[in-house]
């Protein structure tokens, strides 16, 4: 079995950006050289998220509004105390998850009708890095 690991690193100019990484992961399977296997793509930070839906603008802004209606970044929380500025960013996250992990199919993802891979910011204008691990033959 081969492996084969990447990384993507993020540095969004707004606090909240969703990102369709798709053909970035897309690439990263090409160099692989894997044409059957799977692979993991995983946030490294705990205030982004990994997650797979439709490309749609509409429902992009839905996410967004429905997040900061669920989880302020104006609300109280226990976190912020301490200095910090972004625990909406950390619930955020927890709702979205962290990662997805894909089946490769004849060297290309195996994907349903409309699905792409999403990178979800919720605490940007910072470095941050997304992991891809793909295993397979």
């Amino acid at each position: 079995m081969k492996t084969y690991r990447e990384e993507l690193v993020f540095e969004t100019k707004t606090r909240r950006a969703y990102l369709n990484i798709t053909p970035q992961v897309e690439a990263v399977i090409q160099k692989s050289g894997v044409k059957e296997g799977l692979v993991l793509v995983n946030a490294m930070h705990i205030t982004a998220s990994v997650y797979i839906n439709d490309d749609e603008q509409g429902l992009l802004k839905d996410y967004d509004a429905f997040l900061e209606r669920l989880v302020p970044h104006s609300g109280t929380y226990r976190h912020n105390e301490t200095g910090e500025d972004n625990a909406d960013a950390h619930i955020k996250r927890q709702l979205m998850g962290r990662e997805v992990v894909v089946a490769i199919t004849n060297g290309r993802l195996d994907f349903g009708p409309w699905e792409q891979i999403f990178y979800g910011e919720f605490d940007g204008r910072r470095r941050k890095r997304v992991l891809i691990k793909v295993l397979g033959e």
